[in-house]
Formats: C-alpha cells, sequence, structure tokens
C-alpha cells in the first residue's frame, strides 16, 4: 500500500455538551450523495458517546455537517456502559421484515477500582438511517471469558454469505507500570450465524512480540485472494508521551482470516514530522471510495487531535 495523507479534518469545536473533545475512532459510513464518519467524543466528564460529521463526497477534507447529538449515550447505572459507548463497527443488515437498519457493534465502558476500566461489546440498531440507535441488548454480546480475561472490545464484523466474522480486542492481563495499570490486548477472532451469537475459542490472529503490548481497532478487507488487516500498535511503556514507545499504523496479511503474518514494513503509512498526527497514529479505518480506498485515523492523544485521513495510491 502507498498511502498520501490528505490532512485533519475534524476535531470538536467543544462547544456542545456531550462533545467537549475527541473525534476518536473514526468509521466511513458512505451514503448515497455524502460521507458520513461516526466517532466516539466525550463530555466534561471523559464519558464517550457516539455521534457522527458528513463530509462532501469529492472533497473528503471539507465537513458539511456537524450532527449536533448523541447518536447513542452511555447506558444506565451498573450496566457493561455505563461510563460510555464508543463505536466500532457499523454493518447494513435488511431484516425479515425488508426493512433496512445499520448494526453498530460498540464498545461498552465502565469503571474499574483496580485496572482503571473494563469494557465489553454490544449491539444497537438504527432503524432511521443512522440518526439514533437502540440498543439491541442492555447487556453485551461479548464480554470477558475463559478466552479473554479481562475485557473484549472494539470489533471489525464481516459478513461472508450466511457467515458473520469478527476480530476484535482481547485484554489478557494487567499490569502495573510506574504506578499505572497498564491493559496488554491482541486481536482474536469469533464467528456467528447471525451476528448475535458469537463462538469463540480463543484463536489470536494478530499476538504480542517484543515490542507490541497493545493492538488498536482492527479493520479487515478483502484485496483479490487476500484479506489485508490494518491496526495501531504500540508498547506498554511511555506510550503517551515518548513517540519510539507510541502507537503506529501496522499490518497483517492473511488467505483464510484466521492464520495471519505481519507485513508492517509494508504499512505504507507513518507518522508526521510534525503537527497533529506526529506523536501517534491510531485507530484507522479503511474503506473504498470513489475507486480508491480511503483511510481514517487519529493522531495525537488518542482521538483527541481529531481524525484525518489518506488515500491509496498504487505505485505504478
Amino acid at each position: 500500500m502507498n498511502w498520501k495523507k490528505q490532512g485533519l479534518v475534524y476535531k470538536p469545536a467543544g462547544d456542545q455538551p456531550f462533545s467537549r473533545t475527541h473525534a476518536q475512532v473514526p468509521f466511513g459510513y458512505p451514503l448515497q450523495d455524502k460521507l458520513r464518519v461516526y466517532f466516539s467524543t466525550r463530555d466534561e466528564n471523559a464519558s464517550s458517546s457516539t455521534s457522527f460529521v458528513e463530509l462532501d463526497p469529492d472533497n473528503l477534507s471539507t465537513v458539511t455537517y456537524v450532527h449536533d447529538k448523541a447518536c447513542l449515550s452511555k447506558g444506565a447505572v451498573g450496566m457493561f456502559d455505563e461510563a460510555g459507548t464508543m463505536p466500532s463497527w457499523f454493518v447494513p443488515v435488511t431484516n425479515e421484515a425488508g426493512e433496512d437498519e445499520i448494526w453498530l457493534y460498540y464498545t461498552g465502558w465502565n469503571k474499574s477500582e483496580t485496572a482503571s476500566y473494563r469494557l465489553g461489546i454490544g449491539l444497537a440498531i438504527s432503524r432511521d438511517g443512522g440518526l439514533t440507535f437502540d440498543r439491541k441488548y442492555t447487556g453485551p454480546l461479548l464480554d470477558r471469558s475463559i478466552y479473554d480475561q479481562v475485557w473484549v472490545a472494539q470489533p471489525c464484523v464481516i459478513r461472508e454469505g450466511d457467515t458473520w466474522r469478527m476480530w476484535y480486542l482481547s485484554c489478557t492481563k494487567i499490569e502495573v507500570i510506574d504506578g499505572h495499570p497498564e491493559p496488554f490486548y491482541d486481536v482474536k477472532y469469533a464467528e456467528s450465524k447471525d451476528g448475535l451469537k458469537w463462538e469463540r475459542t480463543g484463536h489470536v490472529c494478530v499476538g504480542y512480540d517484543d515490542f507490541t503490548d497493545a493492538i488498536g481497532r482492527p479493520t479487515v478487507f478483502r484485496d483479490g485472494d487476500l484479506y489485508r488487516m490494518y491496526f495501531s500498535y504500540r508498547s506498554a511503556t511511555n506510550y503517551r508521551t515518548d513517540v519510539q514507545r507510541s502507537y503506529r499504523i501496522g499490518c497483517a496479511e492473511s488467505k483464510d482470516g484466521l492464520t495471519w503474518t505481519r507485513t508492517d514494513d509494508q504499512a505504507g503509512i507513518e507518522r508526521s514530522a510534525e503537527g497533529w498526527d506526529s506523536l501517534m497514529m491510531d485507530y484507522c479505518h479503511i474503506f473504498p471510495h470513489r475507486d480508491q480506498l480511503v483511510m481514517l485515523y487519529n493522531g495525537n492523544g488518542f482521538g483527541a487531535s481529531g481524525f484525518g485521513y489518506a488515500v491509496n495510491q498504487p505505485e505504478p
């Protein structure tokens, strides 16, 4: 891949109570005459919710609409998402009645006294074209298990025939480093026949190595006979401030979506020398738009600096 950066697109102005900071984990959802980008934003208490902006499809650097309310907010007290909702993957679905829906697989946040937070994967459904989402269940579709010891989060979901495939983050341990609980998480795999009941075996797609202690949201797409996965990855120490340890973009390839080979040296994109994405690049989403692949991604501050994009320009 050969990505050409197009710059920063959007950062919240901070004038909405539900959206003071962050445009995290952006997801591009093409509509007939516009490109909608969903993301996670935070209020003054750092509780996350889901909202969106819309971009000019002919010039993705131009924001044409900023939604002024949350599409999905935090859950009720005691629920797995009581501290916030973070979108991950949107799937168009035609229900049994022939009606169009959008299924949102999201990460629910709740607090932990010892590990700062716990995460689970939930499902919310929109029946109004993606303006609002209602929870399918008040509980999570996936939570920690014998295969995922601490938490699960940020799934990528693809339908292939009658099979739903999910690549998701699995936190396997917490280590206290310099007095702070740091999570270690890799990418695992699950399957479903209906998108609701998921079977897990603990199969690891992209795991730890000498540097990698955590992997940001995977985005999987087909490229000819191959599956390609892009993600962000970092070390567990000093990653918030040290560019040598912080998030950067990596990738892997697979023939079957199960056995993956990391090809980080072929990612085709790196952090900038200065500016909004110079310390971090993270939480990317790759999708086709106007006969080319587009990558949305976050930069410094885990999305506090907003999101930008790049386009793939294959070598001649």
